[in-house]
């Protein structure tokens, strides 16, 4: 990651009743995670109305940072042989349909931080809203070695 530029951010704290990562087997299943910079939510509003897709886009690679903080935090990136399953929720407004483009901000750093390893099967899903406003929401499923 320090070769990408990218460093990874402190573990994200939930707003409510849940962990940000929990390990079943060999599968590490992370919790949604926010567009959260420092503490804050980086954006609020609607994909296709306040928030542009391309704001978006890099929106939802910090969520994915944020995820990737979360595994590391439980078993270590070091132990991550692939990432297996990307969710992306997008928070639409009345007609936005470019929900695949968002998502591939998450995806596309999947990618540039795990190489083949990173290649995911996925879903990109437009909703009505997302907490605290936030316009993009990514969980991730990684497989880990023993």
């Amino acid at each position: 990651m320090a070769e990408l530029g990218v460093e990874l951010p402190a573990v994200a704290a939930p707003v409510a009743a849940y962990v940000p990562a929990v390990r079943s087997g060999s599968l590490v299943f992370t919790s949604g995670q926010l567009p959260f910079v420092a503490g804050s939510l980086a954006a609020t509003g609607k994909v296709g109305g306040e928030v542009s897709p391309e704001e978006a886009k890099a929106h939802a690679r910090t969520c994915a940072l944020n995820a990737l903080a979360a595994v590391d935090a439980l078993v270590g990136l070091d132990a991550v042989v692939r990432v297996v399953k990307l969710v992306g929720f997008v928070a639409s407004a009345d007609g936005f349909t470019g929900h695949p483009a968002v998502v591939n901000g998450a995806s596309e750093l999947l990618g540039e931080v795990f190489g083949d390893a990173g290649a995911h099967a996925r879903s990109a899903v437009g909703v009505a809203e997302l907490p605290l406003g936030a316009p993009v929401e990514v969980e991730l499923v990684v497989e880990i070695g023993e």
